[in-house]
């Protein structure tokens, strides 16, 4: 079922959608004697020209990616001026007004209509022995800005800060703390640490906290935890609920988050990518795009095999929209027991402009959720680099990531800034339907 209003707040929503992207085709055939057809043709060219100039910078190398760099970045310049010099520019902004107005409309009224969620948090009992697990230079050093020790131990939790230079088994110090009559265990760190001490928390049926000191806190985000001030996080301690999510496994290594394969997975191997992560990547994106160090995979996702892809995400529940993963993509829910995987496959400039014009319509671009995903080299290498929750391993093949649904008890405060309405894909026939009050 619907939230209370929201079939009547989408229908209102709907309404001005389905009228702006019809005024935004009227303007375009009123427009097309004075150049109607000439803004719209002049703005894919230029979508399409600057993705081609991306994917020749990133798999090349001297003068193709100086020309490819030149074209990316001339590309939207060069409609810019056309629009300006021939005055198009009315024209242009008239329609790019009414198509934005149009997709915030229908985003919105498909969010209305969503079905409300069922699931609920537990109640939670204070834990009366809870054990954290705190690293120093996480997030670059949070747990000392934030003053995370004081607080914690001040809430009554026993803390081990992790020493960097003494590199610590996680898992095993929380095992150690389970032993010692731990009721909660928890991480202020990132996401591959959050990982191990969660699934010592699940193997014993205990709570797990998030504390969000990581850099990027992407488990946290999907938590609805507070990411801009940790602190908030411990709260959980005297006034928390519970939420029962899934966990992910990838050849017997628990992950909070995502396992990449491929094109990223390669790039992470690299020991100077923690230094220099943009300059690491540019230096071997034209071997790994399409020079000797190309790695193709084979994959069998449940009942569909896919091969020789370039680059493959598999994610614990699956993100809401492909379009938006370099861009903050959320994860709508944690608990729905389905892996999220997404496969890429660009072998030149015409499909990377296909990509960037057609989405998560591409024919390059493969979205599907699965209850298991099998990995293999199509090179028949016996093991493959792997990237998990952002950590560079490598694992024998064939490679394979299960979910395990609701294994994972996650106490949260009950203030916390929550999780955004998630942006739903803007599908105009249910828009239609919603407008017009068909079911």
């Amino acid at each position: 079922m619907t939230s209370p209003g929201g079939g009547a707040g989408a229908r209102l929503l709907a309404r001005p959608a389905v009228l702006a992207a019809v005024g935004s085709l009227v303007v375009l055939v009123l427009s097309v004697g004075e150049g109607g057809l000439e803004v719209l043709g002049a703005g894919l060219l230029g979508l399409v020209l600057g993705a081609a100039g991306v994917w020749w910078f990133l798999a090349h190398r001297g003068l193709p990616r100086l020309i490819g760099a030149v074209v990316a970045v001339a590309a939207p310049i060069g409609v810019l001026v056309l629009y300006s010099y021939d005055g198009l520019w009315r024209t242009a902004l008239v329609l790019i007004l009414c198509w934005g107005a149009a997709l915030a409309c229908a985003r919105a009224a498909l969010r209305r209509a969503q079905p409300e969620r069922l699931k609920r948090p537990f109640v939670a009992r204070r834990p009366k022995r809870p054990f954290l697990i705190m690293n120093p230079k996480s997030g670059g050093g949070k747990v000392g800005r934030f003053g995370l020790v004081d607080r914690a131990e001040a809430l009554g939790a026993r803390v081990t800060v992790l020493d960097p230079a003494a590199p610590a088994d996680v898992a095993e110090l929380a095992r150690e703390a389970v032993a010692d009559g731990a009721d909660l265990l928890g991480v202020a760190g990132g996401d591959g640490t959050q990982a191990l001490v969660a699934a010592v928390a699940a193997e014993h049926g205990l709570p797990f906290l998030v504390i969000s000191a990581g850099t990027r806190n992407h488990f946290a985000m999907d938590l609805g935890l507070d990411r801009s001030d940790p602190t908030r996080c411990l709260d959980a301690l005297t006034d928390g609920e519970e939420l029962r999510i899934d966990l992910g496994d990838v050849g017997g290594r628990p992950f909070v988050n995502t396992v990449s394969f491929g094109v990223y997975a390669d790039v992470v191997q690299r020991p100077a990518y923690r230094d220099d992560k943009a300059g690491t990547a540019l230096a071997l994106m034209p071997d790994l795009l399409v020079g000797d160090g190309v790695r193709r995979l084979d994959a069998r996702i449940d009942g569909t095999t896919l091969s020789a892809q370039q680059a493959l995400l598999v994610s614990n529940n699956a993100y809401e929209s492909p379009d938006e993963l370099s861009t903050g993509a959320r994860r709508p829910s944690l608990d729905d027991g389905e892996l999220g995987v997404l496969a890429i496959r660009v072998e030149g400039a015409a499909e990377a402009a296909d990509l960037a014009v057609r989405g998560s319509d591409s024919s390059a671009l493969t979205v599907l959720t699965a209850r298991r995903v099998e990995v293999t080299s199509g090179a028949g290498d016996i093991d493959i680099p792997v990237a998990v929750d952002g950590e560079a391993l490598r694992m024998a093949v064939p490679v394979v990531c299960t979910l395990r649904p609701g294994v994972l008890r996650v106490l949260v405060p009950r203030d916390r800034p929550g999780v955004p309405a998630a942006s739903p894909r803007v599908d105009w026939r249910k828009v239609i339907d919603l407008a017009f009050g068909r079911p």
